[in-house]
């Protein structure tokens, strides 16, 4: 039976190259000329921190930017909430990895309303799919495209 796996993933080679470049612009741009701003990638996300709350929005649409070049969707970027230390505002984000269980299981739901032959199965962090047409699995991943899901869907493992 033809099935494929629905999974939630990102390069993080890709991640520390779009941080790098985010790195370089900030270098090079005027406005943040003698400003104290950085934007550092660690094993639990990225923090970027900077003097003041606009300083922080621009660091964030950097980010954004190169995060897009470099094809990494921008919803895999999670907002912990910023802090306040010193002189310096801080804003840590978490990178999402994997598919949470709440979210796993509404997108299990949303392919038995859809009213397809496929059968959708929970796991650990993905979602296996499986039918018996190659066409039902593709109904499947278009429907999940046209959706409005916050998190960023990859489907990999195609068997047939």
């Amino acid at each position: 039976m033809p099935s494929f796996d629905i999974v939630s993933e990102i390069d993080m080679h890709e991640v520390t190259n779009a941080v790098d470049q985010a790195k370089r612009e900030l270098g090079n741009r005027w406005d943040f000329k003698n400003v104290e701003a950085d934007i550092e990638l660690d094993d639990n996300g990225i923090t970027i921190s900077a003097e003041q709350e606009f300083q922080l929005e621009q660091l964030m649409d950097m980010l954004r930017m190169a995060f897009a070049k470099r094809n990494i969707d921008a919803r895999a970027i999670n907002e912990d909430g910023e802090s306040k230390a010193g002189k310096l505002v801080k804003q840590h984000l978490k990178l999402r990895q994997g598919i949470e269980t709440d979210q796993a299981r509404k997108i299990v739901k949303m392919i038995k309303d859809a009213k397809l032959k496929v059968q959708a199965a929970i796991q650990g962090d993905k979602v296996r799919v499986t039918g018996k047409k190659r066409d039902d699995l593709q109904e499947v991943i278009a429907m999940l495209k046209d959706s409005e899901l916050e998190l960023p869907l990859q489907y990999n493992n195609f068997r047939d």
